[in-house]
Protein backbone atom coordinates (compact mmCIF):
# COMPACT_ATOMS: atom_id res chain seq x y z
CA UNK A 1 0.00 0.00 0.00
CA UNK A 2 1.36 3.39 -0.99
CA UNK A 3 2.02 6.00 1.65
CA UNK A 4 0.23 9.22 0.50
CA UNK A 5 2.73 11.47 2.30
CA UNK A 6 5.68 9.68 0.72
CA UNK A 7 4.06 9.83 -2.75
CA UNK A 8 3.40 13.56 -2.28
CA UNK A 9 7.05 14.09 -1.31
CA UNK A 10 8.26 12.12 -4.34
CA UNK A 11 6.03 14.27 -6.57
CA UNK A 12 7.51 17.42 -5.00
CA UNK A 13 11.05 16.13 -5.66
CA UNK A 14 10.08 15.31 -9.26
CA UNK A 15 8.81 18.85 -9.86
CA UNK A 16 11.93 20.43 -8.32
CA UNK A 17 14.17 18.07 -10.32
CA UNK A 18 12.31 18.87 -13.53
CA UNK A 19 13.03 22.58 -13.08
CA UNK A 20 16.75 21.80 -12.68
CA UNK A 21 16.71 19.58 -15.77
CA UNK A 22 15.11 22.27 -17.93
CA UNK A 23 16.74 25.40 -16.49
CA UNK A 24 20.24 24.05 -15.80
CA UNK A 25 20.55 21.09 -18.16
CA UNK A 26 21.16 18.55 -15.38
CA UNK A 27 20.71 14.83 -16.00
CA UNK A 28 17.90 13.16 -14.05
CA UNK A 29 20.05 11.51 -11.35
CA UNK A 30 21.96 14.65 -10.29
CA UNK A 31 18.77 16.73 -10.59
CA UNK A 32 16.92 14.44 -8.17
CA UNK A 33 19.75 14.53 -5.65
CA UNK A 34 20.05 18.32 -5.82
CA UNK A 35 16.26 18.70 -5.55
CA UNK A 36 16.36 16.72 -2.29
CA UNK A 37 19.02 19.12 -0.93
CA UNK A 38 17.17 22.22 -2.12
CA UNK A 39 13.95 21.04 -0.48
CA UNK A 40 15.84 20.43 2.78
CA UNK A 41 14.91 16.76 2.83
CA UNK A 42 16.97 13.91 4.31
CA UNK A 43 19.58 12.53 1.89
CA UNK A 44 17.94 9.09 2.09
CA UNK A 45 14.54 10.36 0.95
CA UNK A 46 12.72 8.05 -1.45
CA UNK A 47 13.36 9.40 -4.94
CA UNK A 48 10.88 9.51 -7.82
CA UNK A 49 11.57 7.31 -10.83
CA UNK A 50 12.86 8.74 -14.08
CA UNK A 51 9.38 8.34 -15.61
CA UNK A 52 7.96 10.62 -12.92
CA UNK A 53 10.69 13.21 -13.50
CA UNK A 54 10.15 13.02 -17.26
CA UNK A 55 6.41 13.65 -16.80
CA UNK A 56 7.25 16.71 -14.68
CA UNK A 57 9.77 17.88 -17.30
CA UNK A 58 7.04 17.69 -19.98
CA UNK A 59 4.66 19.68 -17.73
CA UNK A 60 7.37 22.28 -17.02
CA UNK A 61 8.18 22.69 -20.71
CA UNK A 62 4.47 23.04 -21.56
CA UNK A 63 4.07 25.72 -18.89
CA UNK A 64 7.25 27.75 -19.25
CA UNK A 65 9.02 26.90 -22.52
CA UNK A 66 6.29 26.12 -25.05
CA UNK A 67 7.34 29.04 -27.27
CA UNK A 68 11.08 28.20 -27.40
CA UNK A 69 11.51 24.46 -26.78
CA UNK A 70 10.28 23.09 -30.15
CA UNK A 71 12.84 25.19 -32.06
CA UNK A 72 15.63 24.24 -29.66
CA UNK A 73 14.72 20.56 -29.90
CA UNK A 74 14.71 20.70 -33.71
CA UNK A 75 18.17 22.35 -33.68
CA UNK A 76 19.57 19.64 -31.38
CA UNK A 77 18.04 16.87 -33.48
CA UNK A 78 19.58 18.40 -36.61
CA UNK A 79 23.01 18.44 -34.95
CA UNK A 80 22.50 14.87 -33.69
CA UNK A 81 21.62 13.76 -37.22
CA UNK A 82 24.82 15.38 -38.54
CA UNK A 83 26.95 13.40 -36.07
CA UNK A 84 25.01 10.20 -36.75
CA UNK A 85 25.69 10.62 -40.47
CA UNK A 86 29.39 11.24 -39.74
CA UNK A 87 29.52 8.07 -37.65
CA UNK A 88 27.14 6.05 -39.86
CA UNK A 89 29.60 3.14 -40.10
CA UNK A 90 29.16 2.45 -36.38
CA UNK A 91 25.36 1.88 -36.33
CA UNK A 92 24.56 5.10 -34.42
CA UNK A 93 21.38 5.34 -32.33
CA UNK A 94 20.11 8.53 -30.72
CA UNK A 95 18.82 8.29 -27.15
CA UNK A 96 17.99 10.53 -24.21
CA UNK A 97 16.02 13.77 -24.16
CA UNK A 98 16.87 14.69 -27.77
CA UNK A 99 15.31 11.43 -28.98
CA UNK A 100 12.33 11.52 -26.57
CA UNK A 101 11.52 15.16 -27.34
CA UNK A 102 12.11 16.74 -23.92
CA UNK A 103 15.45 18.43 -24.75
CA UNK A 104 16.11 22.16 -24.48
CA UNK A 105 19.14 24.23 -25.53
CA UNK A 106 20.92 23.13 -22.32
CA UNK A 107 20.59 19.42 -23.09
CA UNK A 108 23.49 17.31 -24.31
CA UNK A 109 23.20 14.84 -27.19
CA UNK A 110 23.72 11.11 -26.45
CA UNK A 111 24.46 8.81 -29.38
CA UNK A 112 25.14 5.11 -28.88
CA UNK A 113 27.57 3.50 -31.34
CA UNK A 114 27.57 -0.29 -31.81
CA UNK A 115 31.02 -1.24 -33.09
CA UNK A 116 32.70 -4.45 -34.22
CA UNK A 117 35.90 -2.97 -32.80
CA UNK A 118 35.59 -0.60 -29.82
CA UNK A 119 38.66 1.42 -30.86
CA UNK A 120 37.45 2.03 -34.42
CA UNK A 121 35.12 4.90 -33.49
CA UNK A 122 37.93 6.64 -31.64
CA UNK A 123 40.25 6.18 -34.64
CA UNK A 124 37.56 7.71 -36.91
CA UNK A 125 37.47 10.85 -34.75
CA UNK A 126 41.28 11.08 -34.75
CA UNK A 127 41.32 10.69 -38.56
CA UNK A 128 38.83 13.59 -38.86
CA UNK A 129 40.92 15.68 -36.43
CA UNK A 130 38.02 15.96 -33.95
CA UNK A 131 38.96 17.03 -30.42
CA UNK A 132 37.30 14.73 -27.93
CA UNK A 133 37.70 13.59 -24.37
CA UNK A 134 37.39 9.90 -23.38
CA UNK A 135 35.06 9.51 -20.39
CA UNK A 136 33.22 6.80 -18.54
CA UNK A 137 29.46 7.34 -18.28
CA UNK A 138 26.45 5.33 -17.13
CA UNK A 139 25.40 2.99 -19.92
CA UNK A 140 22.25 1.31 -21.23
CA UNK A 141 21.58 -0.65 -18.05
CA UNK A 142 23.47 1.51 -15.55
CA UNK A 143 26.82 -0.17 -16.22
CA UNK A 144 29.91 1.98 -16.92
CA UNK A 145 30.62 2.50 -20.61
CA UNK A 146 33.26 4.42 -22.53
CA UNK A 147 32.12 7.65 -24.16
CA UNK A 148 33.91 9.96 -26.56
CA UNK A 149 32.73 13.43 -25.51
CA UNK A 150 33.10 16.55 -27.59
CA UNK A 151 31.68 20.03 -28.09
CA UNK A 152 30.05 20.79 -31.43
CA UNK A 153 28.73 24.12 -32.69
CA UNK A 154 24.98 24.21 -33.17
CA UNK A 155 24.45 27.02 -35.70
CA UNK A 156 20.72 27.45 -34.97
CA UNK A 157 21.42 27.92 -31.25
CA UNK A 158 24.63 29.90 -31.81
CA UNK A 159 26.52 27.89 -29.21
CA UNK A 160 28.45 24.67 -28.69
CA UNK A 161 26.57 21.61 -27.49
CA UNK A 162 27.91 18.54 -25.69
CA UNK A 163 27.86 15.42 -27.87
CA UNK A 164 28.59 12.07 -26.20
CA UNK A 165 29.35 9.09 -28.43
CA UNK A 166 28.87 6.02 -26.24
CA UNK A 167 30.79 3.00 -27.52
CA UNK A 168 29.24 -0.49 -27.31
CA UNK A 169 29.96 -3.88 -28.82
CA UNK A 170 27.87 -4.75 -31.86
CA UNK A 171 26.30 -7.60 -29.83
CA UNK A 172 24.74 -5.07 -27.43
CA UNK A 173 22.48 -3.69 -30.17
CA UNK A 174 19.65 -6.21 -29.80
CA UNK A 175 19.13 -5.50 -26.10
CA UNK A 176 19.37 -1.75 -26.72
CA UNK A 177 16.23 -1.76 -28.86
CA UNK A 178 13.80 -3.34 -26.37
CA UNK A 179 10.82 -1.07 -25.75
CA UNK A 180 10.60 0.68 -22.38
CA UNK A 181 7.84 0.41 -19.74
CA UNK A 182 5.68 2.83 -21.77
CA UNK A 183 6.09 0.79 -24.94
CA UNK A 184 8.37 3.41 -26.53
CA UNK A 185 11.52 2.74 -28.49
CA UNK A 186 14.32 3.89 -26.17
CA UNK A 187 16.50 5.09 -29.07
CA UNK A 188 16.34 5.57 -32.80
CA UNK A 189 18.67 4.80 -35.71
CA UNK A 190 19.43 7.12 -38.63
CA UNK A 191 16.19 6.42 -40.49
CA UNK A 192 14.11 6.89 -37.34
CA UNK A 193 15.77 10.25 -36.58
CA UNK A 194 15.30 11.41 -40.18
CA UNK A 195 11.61 10.46 -39.85
CA UNK A 196 11.25 12.86 -36.90
CA UNK A 197 11.75 15.74 -39.34
CA UNK A 198 8.96 14.47 -41.57
CA UNK A 199 6.48 13.93 -38.72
Amino acid sequence: MQNPAMESLKAEIAVAAARLVVEEGLEYGPAKRRAVRQLGLPARSKLPGNDEVEASVIDYIDLFCADTQPRELAALRKLALLWMERMAGFRPHLGGAVWHGTATRLSDIYIQLFCDDAKSAEIALIDHKVDYEPRTVSGLHGEPVEALSLRSLCPELGEAVGVHLMVYDHDDLRGALRVDAKGRRPRGDLSAVRALFRA
